[in-house]
């Protein structure tokens, strides 16, 4: 099990329309996303999540969901992540440390739902989840995936998803 390496892929929470002149880059985090958010991090205390790396992508609605969800860890704020395929996340995530056992990537759709379903195995992990994240990868959505193999060998297939969850289907105690 020392062989494993968890990734926390992690959608940012529901960002705001309400001003039609502001840039999608700029547009901050919708009343449920801040709920969403708070929720979130609940979950992340209770299940001990901490990440040792964060890589977050520079929109203003990424950024607000990493202060609110507060996962620990080294931070690297990465403006590439904006705009980033499938293809790139992988490759980013290639280069991260060896010794490094467990990343979170804070992003947009539909390149977080296409990491998950690129990297995880269909024949193993949580089925249910992987056909959730199949069918949506909502707004606040995180997925969980262990990786017996280091970063640098990311290939398709080579993940197992444990734990899909969304905010409206936390078991929060706060309520």
């Amino acid at each position: 099990m020392d062989d494993l390496r968890r990734l926390y892929v992690l959608r940012h929470a529901k960002s705001s329309w309400e001003d039609a002149g502001q840039s999608d880059h700029e547009r901050p985090l919708a009343p449920r996303g801040q709920r969403a958010v708070r929720h979130l991090a609940e979950y992340l205390e209770l299940s001990a999540i901490r990440p040792e790396l964060v890589l977050c992508s520079n929109s203003r609605r990424t950024l607000e969901t990493l202060e609110g969800v507060r996962p620990g860890g080294e931070t690297l704020i990465e403006p590439a992540l904006y705009t980033a395929s499938v293809g790139e996340l992988v490759e980013r995530l290639r280069q991260v440390p060896a010794g490094t056992g467990s990343v979170m990537v804070i992003g947009h759709n539909p390149a977080a739902q296409m990491l998950v379903l690129r990297l995880a195995r269909s024949d193993r992990g949580d089925e249910e989840g992987l056909a959730a994240v199949r069918r949506k990868f909502p707004t606040g959505g995180l997925a969980t995936l262990e990786l017996p193999v280091p970063w640098a060998a990311l290939v398709p297939g080579c993940a197992e998803l444990t734990e899909f969850v969304r905010p409206k289907a936390l078991p929060i105690q706060s309520r």
